[in-house]
């Protein structure tokens, strides 16, 4: 199969049909073989009923549905499971993504080689208070991940199979897709400018201000599970080792200074009367407590079922 086009939706019945019919009429004219996986993410209107009808009367129409709302990263992360294409097209269920971008974006991945290729939506048609705080989003992901891309979060992607099958998406990481596609060694990633088009039904599904506090977030732990999460003690035990030898040096210090007032006859305060053993203690606990929580990070790692799980690129001769 050539492609498989996976889109997540939330209450979108409105459009669906226009939608699975412009994807239809794409594909005919370019001779693609393909599916469409509709991930209905506990829809509270009739867009379940929609995508029953549909695939009764187009076999590569899809559906998946949820029980409850888990989110668009849930959603796209159950559709690559069940993608069975070569190339792998994620959209939004609005119509704000043109179905039309769909073969340069299969040639990309197919013909130039890339890994990932990600929509930019240069030209938006969304109200200033989304499209500020998205330009901000944009600039410090770019700066964290090292991934120099101008829209990571435009709903229109293109993925070689194997990437999606490689990845898990979970919470609300798929903002951070491309970052977690190359931190799992997926480097050749890509962008083209494609259509953002008005939306025409409903009301737009993105988020609240709940956002601007998960998306740090989220990337900060994608930074950190694919730095240190078969490796714990590297960043566990190094930074409790630090805060332990400062604490132990600012002490001794303490200690020597007593020392020497006693030794000199020069009355001196107890050593407990002063502030800075009391903070050079503290760091002595946390640094311990830092490295003992390195040491356990360990010990679980090590019994993890996935443990030893890696990402093989390609086998020669009878490797299996």
């Amino acid at each position: 199969m050539d492609i498989s086009v996976i889109v997540p939706l939330y209450n979108e019945e409105e459009s669906l049909p226009e939608l699975t019919a412009w994807i239809e009429r794409v594909m005919q004219a370019n001779g693609f073989s393909y599916e469409v996986w509709l991930v209905d993410d506990g829809s509270r209107d009739g867009s379940w009923a929609v995508v029953e009808r549909l695939s009764a009367a187009n076999p590569s129409v899809k559906g998946l549905r949820f029980r409850c709302n888990y989110g668009k990263s849930a959603a796209l992360n159950t559709g690559f499971e069940h993608a069975n294409g070569d190339v792998v097209i994620t959209m939004d269920a609005d119509m704000q993504d043109s179905p039309d971008e769909i073969p340069a974006l299969y040639r990309m991945i197919k013909d130039e080689g890339y890994d990932l290729v990600s929509g930019w939506k240069k030209v938006r048609h969304d109200p200033k208070s989304k499209t500020i705080p998205t330009k901000l989003f944009n600039w410090a992901t770019r700066r964290m991940s090292g991934v120099m891309l101008h829209d990571f979060n435009c709903g229109l992607k293109a993925y070689r199979a194997d990437v999606v099958k490689a990845i898990e998406v979970y919470g609300e990481m798929h903002r951070y897709i491309p970052v977690i596609a190359s931190r799992a060694g997926f480097r050749r990633i890509g962008e083209k400018v494609v259509e953002h088009r008005a939306r025409q039904y409903g009301s737009t599904k993105f988020g609240g201000w709940n956002r601007f506090i998960n998306g740090p977030l989220d990337l900060l732990s994608i930074s950190f599970m694919s730095r240190f999460s078969k490796k714990p003690m590297h960043f566990f035990g190094s930074l409790g080792l630090l805060i332990f030898f400062i604490g132990f040096i600012a002490a001794c210090v303490i200690g020597a200074q007593k020392l020497w007032c006693l030794h000199h006859g020069i009355p001196a305060i107890l050593v407990t009367d002063s502030p800075y053993f009391y903070i050079a203690l503290v760091c002595m606990m946390i640094g311990a407590q830092f490295f003992l929580t390195g040491y356990l990070g360990e010990l679980v790692g090590r019994n993890s079922p996935t443990r030893n799980q890696y990402n093989i690129r390609q086998t020669t001769g009878n490797a299996r």
